[in-house]
This record gives C-alpha cells, sequence and structure tokens, in this order.
C-alpha cells in the first residue's frame, strides 16, 4: 500500500528562510536558485504530492549495491529531515546560487546541479562500501542520509575555485579558501554529530574531481553540447585546474 507523506506545515526553520530570503532579496536570487528553494521547501512542507516520505528515499551503500533502490540514489539529495536542517541549506544555498548561476547561465547551471547530485550520490555509495571494506565497520554502508549538503559542499568547492584567493571567516578562524571547506567538514561534524559525515566528504570530493580534474572539462563539454552555450569560468578557476597538469 502506498505510504502518505507526512505533512510538515510552516514550522520555524521555513519561516526563517522565508524571513532570510526575503532580507536577501527575492529580486536578487536567480531563477534556477529560487525555483529549487521553494521546490524543496514545498517538498518537505508536503505541499508537492509525491508517494514516498522522506526516510523512504534516504540513501545508503547497501539500498542502492545490493537492492538497487535507484529511487533513493536520486531523490535522497532534495528531501530534508528537519525544517532546520532545510533553513541552512537552502540559506547556504542562496548564497552559493546567486553566485554561480549569473556566472554560467541558469540552464547550465540546473545541468551542473543535476550532474553534481547524481555525483555525490555515487560519490556516498562509494565511499560506504569502501569504509566498510577497510575498517569491517558494517556501518559505513548501512548509514543513510538525505539532504542537500553534499551538493552544497561540491558548489562551495566549485565557488572557492572561481574567486580570486582571499581569506575566510569560519566561526571565527581567518583561513585561506582552500582549507575554509575542509575546516568547515570537521567543525560541522564536532558541533552537529548527526550530520553525514560521508555525505559532506563525497560533496567535497566531487567538487574537487570537477574543480581541479579532466572530469571538470568532460562535464562542460557535455553541458555545452546540451545548451549550446559554454560555461565560462574565471581565470582563476583555469589556474587552479590546470595546476594538476603542470
Amino acid at each position: 500500500m502506498m505510504r502518505q507523506r507526512r505533512q510538515q506545515g510552516l514550522q520555524n526553520g521555513i519561516f526563517l528562510l522565508c524571513m532570510q530570503a526575503l532580507n536577501f532579496g527575492l529580486d536578487k536570487i536567480p531563477p534556477a536558485t529560487l525555483i529549487g528553494i521553494i521546490a524543496q521547501t514545498l517538498l518537505y512542507m508536503g505541499l508537492i504530492r509525491v508517494p514516498w516520505n522522506a526516510e523512504d528515499v534516504c540513501i545508503s551503500a547497501i539500498k542502492i549495491i545490493k537492492y538497487k533502490n535507484w529511487q533513493s540514489f536520486f531523490l535522497s539529495n532534495f528531501e530534508h529531515g528537519s525544517d532546520m536542517h532545510l533553513y541552512y541549506n537552502m540559506l547556504s544555498f542562496i548564497l552559493k546560487g546567486s553566485y554561480l548561476e549569473p556566472i554560467y547561465g541558469t540552464m547550465n547551471f540546473v545541468l551542473l546541479l543535476g550532474v553534481l547530485s547524481i555525483g555525490c550520490s555515487a560519490m556516498y555509495v562509494f565511499l560506504g562500501y569502501i569504509l566498510m571494506q577497510l575498517t569491517g565497520d558494517y556501518g559505513y554502508f548501512t548509514a543513510c542520509a538525505i539532504g542537500f549538503s553534499a551538493t552544497l559542499f561540491a558548489l562551495k568547492i566549485i565557488a572557492l575555485c572561481e574567486e580570486r584567493d582571499k581569506l575566510h571567516n569560519i566561526s571565527g578562524l581567518i583561513v585561506p579558501s582552500k582549507l575554509a571547506v575542509w575546516l568547515e567538514l570537521i567543525l560541522i561534524h564536532l558541533l552537529v554529530p548527526n550530520s553525514s559525515f560521508i555525505g559532506h566528504l563525497g560533496g567535497i570530493l566531487v567538487g574537487c574531481l570537477y574543480s581541479y580534474s579532466f572530469v571538470g572539462e568532460r562535464i562542460d563539454n557535455l553541458i555545452h553540447m546540451i545548451t549550446g552555450t559554454p560555461i565560462i569560468h574565471e581565470e582563476q578557476f583555469y589556474r587552479r585546474r590546470n595546476r594538476l597538469f603542470t
């Protein structure tokens, strides 16, 4: 029997998200980013009717490798476990999307988001399997996660590569941009023990593959073929990507 999706309603995190979006300026949020935020919020609230609950589509290595649960592979990135989980992710998405979408173009950005989301799911499954093999801890194989955080970590790596080298303030610590995302990963894991360390690490690795290797160039070429519009990177980005090959 098909399960009825739980109605979340208007919770504090959603109210805070609405206030932050209004303070930022809805006219300043690019269309794909804004639609993505609205869609994920409505999905969490239960206003978009779908035949699953969030916990049904959490992703784990065992669900994909053993049970071939492809629904979880594709949908886990867009569900959230709580209103504050949604709030922090969508607030981060506002900042990253508002920076990257105007640079790449809306259609290119949408396709890149799709590629990154799939890549993050694949990396999560890969890390869960490899860590289980290396440590013998079956928990890595069965750990289930949902949320947009992994894709956001990938976007953060890309955004850092687009900008000029500068210092970042991470919880009061001033660090270079190339270290900021790693410090943020550690701090989140320490301060929010229930967060998915494997998911966040997977997002960073996917972002690094795109930003620092030929994989990103292949993705850019594929997106260019589909949309007819090239993805234009800042000169700083190309210097970082080429650094591995010089």
